[in-house]
C-alpha cells in the first residue's frame, strides 16, 4: 500500500492532538539530554575547578599572606584562564546546538490521521512513527505495520545482516532501516530509550580520546610530580641557609614554583578546539565529536562514495534504450515503469527520477509480491497479478546483475563507461520474493540517467592530491561508470576494479594498490576501511546513503552529507550540512591549525617549565637564595610565553599532522629549557662572584636579563617560518622589556635594579651565547624534520577567505 493511500486513512490512526498534549503534561514526552553533552553549569565548573587553577590558587594565597600584592599578580591568570575558557566553550556550545537541530533526524508521525514531520523532542509515548529506507530509529517501539521492513541492528548487536521486521516485533533505537517501510508504536521515550544515550554520545562537546589532549594530560602529570618535591626542597634549602623571615621564604617558594606551572597550555588547547568548532560551524559543518577536527588532519586516505559526494545526489532521467528483439514497445515500457515505481512507498533518488518522467495516469495494476531495493542485491521488483490468474514480475536494477550473458549487459557497460548511470528493466515469470530470485530474467530496456558532477569536486580532489592524501572512490555503481566519472573530474586513477571479482586472499593488496572501485557491497566497504587501517592508514570515509553506514562507523573519521540518510548522520563524526564535498579541505586545514599551533604553544610552555625546574634545582644544590620574586616570573611569563603563545595558536597552519606529539615537543623543550635555566643561573652566580649577598636585587636583575634573551629567541625559533607579524610578536615584547629595565618607576614597581652596567653587560653576553645555543638546537632538529620548516614565509594572521 502506498504512502498516498495511507495518508487517507481514517483519523483514528495515531494519536490525536489532545492525547499528545495529555502525555506531555504527564511527563511521557521524549525529553533528550543536552545536545552538546555539557550544561552551562558543567562548563563553568570544568573551567574553574582545574588542576592548574588549584595550584595557582594555593600559591596565590601564600603570596597574599605576605602582604605583597604586586607579587600576586599571577593570580589574575585564574580569572583570565577560566573566563576565556568559559566564553569559548559557551560559544561552541551554541554553535553545536544550532547546527545539531538542523542536522538531526526528524521523524514522521501519524497525528490526527495525517503524516507529519516533528522533532525528536515532540515524540510522546504511544506515537505511531512511519519509517523508510535510511531512517534512524530514534525511540524504542513495537512494529505495527511492515511493508518488507528490514532493519540493521549492527549498532546494538554487532551483526551487520539486516533483520526483517513483522508486526509485533520489537524495534530498537540506535538501529536504522535498510529497506522497506513500516510503522511502529513508541514504547519508550526519554532516558528509558537507547536513543537518549546515542544522542548524548553523538553530539558530545568533549576532548576525550584526542591524541593531542592525551599528550598534554601526560605532560601535566609529569609536571605535577615535579612540583611537590621541588617545593619541599626549596623550603629545606631556605631553612638550611638560615632564613628567618617567613615572608621571604614564601616569596622564594612561589617564585620557584609559579613559572613551573604551564598555566595557559590547557586554556589555549581548549580555546583552539572551541574556535575550530565555531569556524567550521560558520561553514555549515557540524563536528559531532571534537577530536574529529584533529583526526581528519591526520588522515592520509579518504574513501569517497561517488553518488552524493563526487556527483549530485539527484539524477535526471535521460532516455530508454529498448533491448533488441524484446516484444514490448517503448510506450509499453513507459507504462510498466510507471506501474512499477507506483508500488514503491519510499522511492529512492533513482525511482523518484523515473516517477517524475513517467507518472502513473492509469489504473494501478493488482500487486502481488514486492522486493524492495537493497545495496546488497542491487535490484528491486514487483510481481503483478493478471486478470487470468497468472502472474508476471518486473525487475529493475544493475545491468551486470540482471543481464547475465545477454548482449544487453555489454551494451550497458559501454554506456556506463561514458560516465552515465545505467539501470535495466527486465521481466521474469517467477515471483520476486522467491528464495532463488531473480531467475529466468529477460532484459527489456536500458534506462539511462545523467549524473551531474559536483562543481567543487575536482578542486577538492586536487587539494587532497597536493596535500599527499590519497582519495579512493568506492561505489556500489558499475565500475566502468565510476571510472568514467573520476576521469571527468581529471583524476587518472587507472583501471576501475569490480569489487565482485576481488580475490579474498589478495583483498588487502588490491585495496592498497587501486583507487577506484565499483559494485562494492556495504560489507565490502566496511572491509576496505578495515584493510586500509590494518596497513597503518588513518582513514576518512564520506557517504550519504544507508549503504555507507557500516564503513562510516568503522572509519577513523566518518563524514556524512547533511541531505543523506539519517542513519549516516547519526554514526558520522562530521556532518556537512551544506552537502559540499569542498568543505572537507577546510576541516583538514582547521585540524592542522589546531595541531600545529598547539605544538608550537606546548614548546613554549614546556621550555618555561623546564628552565624553571632547572633553575630551582641548581639554586638548591648551590644553597643560594632563589634569584626571582613571583612578579619577575609573571613578567617573563606574560611577555615571552603567554601573549606569544595565545597569538601563535590562532593563525593558519598547513603543516601535516604527525604522530608522537609528546616526544617531539620534549626534543626541543627539554634542551632549550636547560639552556635558558643554565644561562640565568650562571649569570646569577658569576655577577655575584659565586657568593650571592643577602640583598641581591642587581644580581637578580642581571639573571632575569640572561633568562629573557634566550627565552625570547626560543619564541623566535618556535614561530618559524617567520613573517612580518611574527617579527613584531618577537620585537614588541623586547621593547617592553627595555622600558621595564630602564624606567625608574617600573624598576621600583617590579623590584629591579639595572644600574650596574658591568653586570648587565655580562648578563647580555651570557644570554646571547644561550640564544646562539638555542639557534643551533633548532637547526639540528630541523635537519631531522620532514618536511623541513622554512625560515621565512609571509603567512597571514587571518585566513584570507
Amino acid at each position: 500500500m502506498s504512502e498516498t493511500a495511507r495518508t487517507s486513512t481514517p483519523t483514528t490512526l495515531g494519536l490525536t492532538a489532545s492525547e499528545v498534549e495529555e502525555r506531555r503534561r504527564d511527563g511521557r514526552a521524549n525529553e533528550l539530554p543536552p545536545r552538546t553533552g555539557k550544561s552551562v553549569g558543567q562548563i563553568v565548573k570544568q573551567n574553574v575547578f582545574t588542576r592548574i587553577n588549584a595550584i595557582l590558587f594555593v600559591l596565590f594565597v601564600m603570596v597574599l599572606s605576605t602582604g605583597s600584592l604586586i607579587n600576586g599578580m599571577f593570580g589574575l591568570l585564574i580569572i583570565v584562564n577560566s573566563g576565556i575558557g568559559i566564553i569559548q566553550e559557551l560559544r561552541a556550545k551554541r554553535t553545536l546546538e544550532s547546527l545539531t537541530i538542523v542536522g538531526e533526524e526528524h521523524p514522521r508521525v501519524w497525528r490526527d490521521g495525517e503524516l507529519v514531520e516533528v522533532t525528536q523532542e515532540d515524540l510522546v509515548l504511544d506515537d505511531v512513527v512511519r519509517v523508510g529506507a535510511g531512517n534512524q530509529i530514534v525511540v524504542d517501539g513495537v512494529v505495527t505495520t511492515s511493508d518488507y521492513l528490514s532493519v540493521d541492528e549492527s549498532n546494538l548487536t554487532g551483526e551487520s545482516d539486516a533483520v526483517r521486521k513483522a508486526p509485533g516485533d520489537p524495534i530498537m533505537s540506535g538501529s536504522f532501516v535498510v529497506s522497506g517501510t513500516g510503522d511502529y508504536t513508541v514504547t519508550k521515550v526519554g532516558a528509558e530509550s537507547y536513543a537518549a544515550k546515542l544522542a548524548e554520545e553523538a553530539s558530545r562537546f568533549s576532548l576525550a580520546h584526542s591524541e593531542l589532549q592525551a599528550g598534554i594530560n601526560k605532560i601535566l602529570k609529569y609536571i605535577t610530580w615535579v612540583l611537590v618535591p621541588v617545593g619541599l626542597l626549596t623550603i629545606w634549602s631556605a631553612v638550611r641557609g638560615g632564613a628567618t623571615d617567613w615572608q621571604a621564604v614564601v616569596l622564594e617558594i612561589t617564585g620557584a614554583l609559579v613559572p613551573m606551572v604551564p598555566e595557559g597550555l590547557v586554556l589555549i588547547t581548549s580555546t583552539a578546539f572551541a574556535l575550530g568548532v565555531i569556524r567550521l560551524g560558520q561553514r555549515k559543518c557540524l563536528v559531532q565529536e571534537l577530536p574529529a577536527i584533529e583526526g581528519l588532519a591526520r588522515v592520509d586516505v579518504v574513501c569517497a562514495d561517488k553518488t552524493g559526494t563526487l556527483t549530485e545526489n539527484t539524477l535526471e532521467f535521460s532516455e530508454i534504450i529498448m533491448v533488441e528483439g524484446c516484444p514490448e514497445t517503448a510506450a509499453e515500457c513507459e507504462e510498466i515503469l510507471a506501474q512499477l515505481i507506483a508500488t514503491d512507498p519510499d522511492p529512492n533518488a533513482t525511482a523518484a527520477a523515473i516517477a517524475q518522467r513517467f507518472p502513473l495516469t492509469s489504473k494501478p495494476w493488482t500487486q502481488g509480491a514486492r522486493q524492495p531495493f537493497t545495496s546488497a542485491k542491487k535490484w528491486s521488483g514487483t510481481t503483478f497479478l493478471n486478470d487470468d490468474g497468472t502472474a508476471s514480475s518486473w525487475l529493475m536494477g544493475a545491468p551486470d546483475v540482471l543481464a547475465g550473458d545477454h548482449p544487453a549487459g555489454q551494451k550497458a557497460e559501454e554506456i556506463g563507461a561514458q560516465g552515465l548511470r545505467v539501470l535495466m528493466l527486465a521481466h521474469s515469470p517467477h515471483p520476486v520474493d522467491a528464495a532463488d530470485a531473480p531467475v529466468d530474467v529477460r532484459p527489456v530496456a536500458l534506462l539511462i540517467f545523467d549524473q551531474k558532477l559536483r562543481p567543487d569536486a575536482q578542486d577538492t580532489l586536487e587539494y587532497f592530491a597536493d596535500q599527499g592524501v590519497e582519495v579512493k572512490v568506492i561505489s556500489g555503481d558499475n565500475a566502468a561508470s565510476v571510472g568514467a566519472v573520476t576521469r571527468r573530474l581529471g583524476v587518472d586513477a587507472g583501471q576501475a576494479v569490480d569489487a565482485r571479482h576481488i580475490d579474498t586472499d589478495s583483498f588487502a593488496d588490491t585495496i592498497e594498490n587501486n583507487r577506484v572501485f565499483g559494485r562494492v557491497r556495504p560489507d565490502q566497504k566496511q572491509a576496505m576501511v578495515t584493510a586500509l587501517q590494518e596497513r597503518g592508514h588513518t582513514v576518512a570515509m564520506t557517504g550519504d546513503g544507508v549503504n555507507d553506514v557500516l564503513a562510516l562507523k568503522d572509519a577513523d573519521i566518518g563524514v556524512a552529507m547533511g541531505s543523506g540518510a539519517a542513519a549516516t548522520r547519526a554514526v558520522a563524526k562530521i556532518v556537512l550540512l551544506d552537502n559540499r564535498f569542498a568543505t572537507l579541505p577546510y576541516v583538514v586545514a582547521e585540524g592542522r591549525r589546531v595541531i600545529g599551533n598547539i605544538e608550537r604553544v606546548a614548546n613554549l610552555f614546556l621550555t618555561k617549565t623546564i628552565y624553571s625546574a632547572m633553575l630551582a634545582i641548581l639554586v638548591i644544590i648551590a644553597a643560594v637564595p632563589f634569584p626571582f620574586m613571583p612578579i619577575h616570573v609573571t613578567i617573563t611569563g606574560w611577555f615571552t610565553i603567554g601573549i606569544p603563545a595565545f597569538l601563535l595558536a590562532l593563525p593558519p597552519n598547513n603543516n601535516r599532522a604527525r604522530p608522537d606529539f609528546v616526544p617531539r615537543v620534549l626534543r626541543f623543550a627539554v634542551p632549550a629549557g636547560l639552556i635558558v635555566g643554565t644561562s640565568a643561573f650562571l649569570t646569577y652566580m658569576i655577577v655575584s662572584g659565586w657568593d650571592v649577598p643577602e640583598q641581591h636585587t642587581q644580581e637578580s636583575t642581571a639573571a632575569l636579563l640572561a633568562l629573557i634573551i634566550p627565552s625570547s629567541w626560543a619564541v623566535c625559533t618556535i614561530a618559524r617560518p617567520l613573517s612580518p607579524w611574527k617579527l613584531l610578536l618577537v620585537a614588541l615584547p623586547l621593547v617592553g622589556y627595555g622600558v621595564i629595565f630602564n624606567w625608574s618607576f617600573t624598576q621600583q614597581l617590579f623590584y629591579l635594579d639595572s644600574s650596574n652596567t658591568a653586570m648587565m653587560i655580562q648578563a647580555t653576553a651570557i644570554g646571547l651565547v644561550a640564544a646562539a645555543c638555542i639557534e643551533a638546537l633548532w637547526w639540528m632538529l630541523r635537519r631531522k624534520a620532514q618536511p623541513q620548516i622554512p625560515l621565512w614565509k609571509p603567512e597571514p594572521f587571518f585566513d584570507r577567505d
